[in-house]
């Protein structure tokens, strides 16, 4: 079984879509150096037959190589993930104390066409915590997937106007009657007040509706990774779902004849 077969990623070149957003994976610019951003952009060449496809596309195009690692065709280098962030990398050789953020052994990606979720697997801490630190293992029990995330287009004057008013509006009959009302509350709101929210799955799987709106005009989002609470899954509304799937679409060599052509 081939290294690609065995992540679940198709043989040969191959384009990751957002399921959410329908843009696909794109590095940066078209750039190659070390810690360019891969993005979610719109498809910049819509055929899936490699010989004709315009090569200037190729920073959308990506696969697994001998070693297993997810890289970029464009440059040919590995994909690495960086502050949560999925980033180019070059491979570099080894520097003590190892691993350190600097020189660790590159991250592998795992996709599930039963789920469409893109999981990332670290051969390492991904803290990279100095030798002098006890070692933990807690990295090796969580599961890191891959996730797009929602953009809001900025704010308006009439939007923050109008956002005034219900809000000195609503104050005087929460006082009047004594309860207190549904504030929508934001999860750094609810951080400031002392609730523990240090782990990302539970921003994640309380985001709720309002937090799911897609709406910006710019074409970029931003794809990472997160930790996902596997047993709570459930509680994730249907757009937050949707964020985790990706649709892996592999690129022909040729075109297929009609049967019975």
């Amino acid at each position: 079984m081939s290294e690609s077969q065995a992540t679940g990623f198709p043989p040969g070149y191959f384009i990751i879509r957002s399921v959410a957003t329908g843009r696909v994976f794109d590095v940066a610019g078209n750039f190659s150096d070390d810690g360019t951003d891969i993005i979610l952009w719109p498809e910049k060449e819509t055929s899936i037959v490699d010989p004709r496809r315009n090569p200037e596309a190729n920073n959308q195009v990506f696969f697994i190589d001998t070693s297993g690692a997810l890289c970029s065709r464009g440059s040919g280098h590995c994909i690495d993930v960086e502050d949560s962030r999925l980033t180019l990398r070059h491979r570099r050789p080894i520097s003590l104390p190892f691993p350190n953020s600097y020189s660790h052994p590159l991250p592998t990606f795992t996709y599930s066409p039963k789920t469409s979720e893109i999981h990332v697997n670290f051969l390492c801490d991904p803290s990279y915590p100095p030798p002098s630190d006890a070692a933990s293992v807690a990295w090796k029990h969580r599961s890191y997937v891959l996730t797009s995330i929602p953009l809001r287009k900025p704010k308006t004057f009439i939007d923050d106007a109008s956002q005034f008013i219900t809000s000195n509006l609503s104050t005087p009959l929460v006082s009047f009657f004594g309860t207190s009302a549904d504030t929508n509350a934001t999860p750094e709101e609810v951080a400031s007040v002392g609730i523990d929210l240090a782990e990302d799955e539970v921003l994640e799987e309380d985001r709720g509706d309002e937090a799911e709106v897609d709406d910006s005009p710019d074409p970029k989002r931003e794809v990472c990774v997160i930790i996902s609470n596997e047993q709570r899954k459930g509680d994730l509304v249907e757009k937050a779902k949707r964020r985790r799937q990706w649709d892996i679409i592999p690129l022909r060599t040729v075109n297929k004849r009609t049967a019975g052509i």
